[in-house]
């Protein structure tokens, strides 16, 4: 089995007010959550109108099959008008020996 986090910075560009901010983080959480059977969470920025930080947990059992789907995730999030992605990051989570 193998797992990995994946962390996205966001701005979400039309967004003027945290209903706006609301609005886009919800769509985009359920869309990646069915799309790709991922885990979604925002895990920062959560007071701010126009950022957003989203947390994206997978597990698969193969490493090239998690790395596709986390390949996938990303450009997904890079296809979209709305968003501008501000930076990114994954972690592997090890399996205890």
């Amino acid at each position: 089995m193998h797992a990995a986090v994946l962390r996205l910075e966001l701005r979400i560009r039309d967004a003027r007010s945290l209903k706006d901010k609301r609005q886009v983080v919800k769509s985009v959480v359920g869309h990646l959550a069915r799309t790709f059977a991922v885990a979604v969470a925002e895990v920062d920025h959560q007071d701010l109108w126009n950022r957003a930080t989203l947390g994206v947990a997978a597990v698969a059992p193969q490493a090239s099959q998690l790395d596709r789907i986390l390949h996938s995730v990303e450009g997904h999030m890079r296809a979209r008008r709305d968003i501008e992605l501000l930076g990114v990051s994954v972690s592997h989570l090890e399996k205890p020996s």
